[in-house]
């Protein structure tokens, strides 16, 4: 784990492991926490984020545990903003539909709601390609 701080930005870099997860969402915790905002929100994020890096995981670095991570987070304008990138397969978020929660609950398939979590507890969820990197923007608002 590697944390780097700048004015504006507080960043996290980690290898693509679920054993780095629990330092992720140490890490988007502490961050909310020191800005001081709404421990119930909070909440909404770290999970948010999560669910991000594990698809990350899973998805664009198939479980190969070279692949980077970075996450960086900062707080502006009435915003909560966590911007995680990485190099993986490339993955368009808005392709996956919508799930019918009442025939999930009915076949108890569990995963898959990652996205829809994340849309669900995020006030704006971006997703875009640049070249060979792909980028995730969760923001959440404060008021």
């Amino acid at each position: 784990m590697k944390i780097k701080e700048n004015i504006e930005n507080k960043e996290l870099i980690v290898n693509s492991s679920t054993d780095n997860l629990s330092e992720v969402r140490t890490f988007v915790q502490a961050m909310w926490n020191s800005y001081g905002y709404d421990e119930k929100k909070g909440r909404s994020v770290v999970i948010s984020v999560d669910e991000a890096c594990t698809n990350i995981i899973k998805h664009a670095y198939h479980f190969d545990t070279n692949g980077i991570i970075k996450i960086k987070v900062k707080s502006k304008k009435n915003k909560f903003i966590v911007k995680i990138t990485d190099t993986g397969s490339h993955f368009d978020p808005n392709q996956i539909p919508e799930p019918n929660i009442p025939e999930r609950q009915k076949s108890k398939k569990g995963g898959g709601l990652g996205i829809y979590l994340m849309k669900k507890l995020m006030d704006e969820v971006k997703y875009s390609n640049k070249g060979k990197k792909n980028e995730l923007i969760l923001v959440k608002y404060l008021n």
